[in-house]
């Protein structure tokens, strides 16, 4: 429910007599007080309390239903809630009663005493315990002369009675904020003893729309508020003639559904357009970048020559080293080169050949400087062909080392060879792919939707597979652990099998033999290249979904990640636009105000309304065989929650249902199903027959709750 003003404060209470009752109709959602006799209450406000603290000096505020939201922000309402002296529709917190008798009582001009009598709403068969606790806090506190206590849902059907709406003998289905009542009427008096009532209102409608549209719409769950979803279901939602029926036209997805859905859009700010920048501008920003690129080169230049610099040096210095160590002997080598650093004499030429190869690549003679490299590394190296059988153990040892060398060269050459050839076939790639753009920009863009959603279930399909395992009969259910194995596993089930099948005939001389280490790499294999193919999937299916996010702008990619994700996470995929913020109340609409008719969609386990009336006309006992025709044909709906549209037309199809066939059965709506109530109480305290049936303060002194027990108001005119 919105926020409302604050009602004004009457200054007229002191014209009124003192025999000229005061009428409040205690609603669970409103609290409404006014003169008898009049046609609109005085003061109405919601029938709630909060106590928040201020936020400068701390003290506790109560505030009396609603207020202004720029006031609010003075006080700190986090700690505190909305506190209602209503327990289904039954007052069971009396000091929250007292703060809103205060309130409605200082709004209508009274004093510290109200020396008129009053007449208050209550539910039907309200227990005696909140009777006489509100006869004590009226009597005690504010020193009334007279109270009496009536049923709303009384008063709204004789006041629609005097209108002409509903007969003498009829059936009032009264449905509030969380509790619901029908009620019997013959001869204009209430039938209590065959009333029925059932712990389902209006306040669990908009529970249940907030409770949907959050699972709904997990993003916008702060704006998705108990207000706003009070407000969208008085504006937005009906009740079905039909619920299946219904159902199937919005699963469907009919017109006529597309026409019944409404639409919420949240505030949104559209990011700003970018315009175009002039010539001047990019001209300038090219200027710019041109001062930049020429400055990274000459600090490019600048460190290409140091870095040659240093390679010359390196070169001279370790072919100055080589020089003289070609005079030192073999057992004085350790000693001289302990100041330079070097440890042997391969350490030195395998320092003079990388500063060499670095310098020749710097200078741009990197093919002569691999051919050089290589001659030296064989002449340097001369016993890389010289036979095992003609070298001594030392001489042994160094053609390994050189062996070594060769071999880390070679590799690095064909590496970078690699590396290069893979750039060559990426690069033509490349250009046959923007040829066929060009060509066919159309089809060459369907062709990129078709991969990428050819990867993504390849890659979905691959990782179904390596977490559940393949079902031999294609089925998702519990099977065999045999048939749970993959290709991979089964394979290394196998070799393991054949292994200790082996062992088990004799001796186990397993490992004795290189070839049956093997046997651990076969098992690894399948993983391994399984392994790779998947991450050259998702590096292929990555490129395909950069390249179409260049070229479609409309291109969303998969995303792997939890559904509830915050729109931060989605605003990376895409920018968002006004749908994103919209909510859309589809079944919604009719879906929440069902549960007045099936209050086991939420968990209550209680009669629907159509089927409270029938409860009514059963526990009828009177002996008048038309009386159910008469009541059945006279039927007033009232309350805050009868406003849905449609509600008639349901109750009628409903109530038909449990009625005999041909049975007489009109549903009519009240004149004003929300004031209703207390304008038939107001009509009713202004008449004469009000002052003979009020419960004074004299007789509350003297017969106390016993009196109260045995109290029943006659709505008689």
């Amino acid at each position: 429910m919105g926020w409302t003003s604050r009602p004004t404060r009457q200054s007229d209470f002191d014209r009124f007599p003192s025999d000229t009752p005061i009428v409040i109709d205690n609603g669970g959602s409103t609290f409404r007080i006014g003169w008898a006799g009049e046609s609109d209450p005085r003061i109405t406000f919601r029938n709630v309390v909060q106590r928040p603290r201020h936020k400068a000096t701390g003290e506790t505020v109560t505030i009396v239903g609603d207020h202004d939201p720029a006031l609010m922000k003075y006080f700190d309402c986090t700690r505190s809630s909305y506190r209602s002296p209503f327990d289904n529709n039954v007052v069971y917190q009396f000091e929250i009663m007292e703060y809103i008798l205060d309130h409605g009582f200082e709004r209508m001009g009274a004093n510290s005493q109200v020396d008129h009598p009053i007449l208050i709403t209550e539910c039907a068969c309200n227990p005696v315990s909140s009777r006489s606790k509100m006869a004590e806090l009226l009597f005690e506190t504010y020193a009334i002369p007279a109270v009496a206590f009536g049923i709303d849902a009384a008063f709204s059907y004789k006041y629609n009675q005097g209108l002409g709406v509903c007969n003498e003998d009829g059936l009032a289905i009264n449905s509030g904020l969380t509790t619901s009542h029908v009620i019997p009427f013959v001869k204009g008096e209430p039938v209590l003893e065959a009333c029925c009532r059932t712990n389902v209102g209006g306040y669990h409608v908009t529970d249940y729309l907030k409770q949907l549209l959050s699972l709904k719409y997990p993003n916008h769950v702060s704006r998705i508020t108990w207000e706003k979803a009070e407000e969208l279901k008085m504006e937005h939602c009906y009740v079905a003639l039909d619920y299946s029926s219904e159902l199937k036209l919005f699963q469907n997805g009919t017109k006529e559904a597309e026409d019944k859905t409404r639409c919420w859009q949240l505030p949104w700010i559209p990011p700003p357009q970018e315009e175009a920048p002039s010539e001047e501008e990019i001209a300038r920003k090219a200027a710019i970048k041109e001062k930049q690129g020429q400055r990274l080169r000459e600090m490019a230049a600048a460190r290409r020559v140091s870095k040659i610099s240093e390679l010359e040096q390196q070169v001279h210095d370790s072919g100055f080293l080589l020089q003289q160590l070609e005079r030192v002997q073999e057992h004085e080598i350790s000693a001289f080169l302990s100041a330079t650093g070097y440890t042997s004499k391969q350490d030195v030429e395998s320092s003079y050949v990388k500063a060499t190869e670095s310098l020749k690549r710097l200078k741009g003679d990197t093919a002569e400087a691999e051919e050089k490299i290589d001659d030296e590394l064989y002449e340097k190296y001369p016993l890389l062909n010289v036979p095992d059988n003609m070298l001594t153990p030392d001489q042994l040892k160094e053609k390994k080392k050189q062996i070594f060398v060769k071999t880390a060269s070679e590799g690095r050459q064909k590496a970078k060879q690699k590396r290069f050839e893979e750039g060559l076939q990426r690069e033509m790639q490349h250009q046959q792919e923007e040829e066929k753009r060009r060509e066919n920009p159309e089809l060459y863009l369907e062709h990129l939707h078709v991969k990428y959603r050819e990867l993504s279930e390849k890659l979905d399909q691959q990782k179904r597979l390596k977490t559940n395992g393949t079902h031999t009969n294609g089925s998702s259910g519990g099977v065999g652990r045999g048939e749970r194995l993959n290709a991979a596993q089964k394979e290394r089930m196998r070799l393991l099998t054949t292994a200790a099948f082996d062992r088990g005939k004799g001796e186990d001389t397993f490992g004795a033999k290189d070839e049956d280490w093997q046997l651990y790499k076969l098992m690894s294999k399948d993983n391994e290249e399984d392994d790779e193919g998947v991450d050259e999937d998702e590096a292929e299916l990555a490129r395909t979904a950069a390249r179409l996010q260049e070229l479609d702008p409309t291109f969303v990619p998969r995303s792997d990640a939890s559904p509830f994700q915050p729109l931060t996470e989605l605003s990376r995929l895409r920018p968002l636009t006004a749908e994103d913020f919209q909510i859309t109340l589809g079944i919604e609409r009719f879906r929440c105000p069902e549960i007045l008719f099936e209050p086991n969609m939420v968990g209550i386990d209680q009669a629907g309304l159509d089927e409270m009336a029938g409860i009514s006309f059963r526990r009828l006992t009177s002996s008048d065989k038309g009386l159910k025709d008469r009541i059945s044909s006279s039927i007033l709906i009232t309350g805050g929650s009868c406003l849905f549209p449609g509600m008639d037309a349901r109750l009628e199809s409903g109530i038909r249902k449990v009625r005999p066939y041909l049975s007489p059965i009109r549903v009519v709506r009240a004149s004003d199903p929300v004031l209703d109530a207390w304008r038939g109480a107001s009509s009713f305290a202004a008449g004469a027959l009000f002052g003979r049936q009020t419960f004074t303060r004299d007789d509350y002194y003297e017969k106390g709750e016993y009196w109260l027990r045995q109290y029943r108001l006659t709505y008689g005119l």
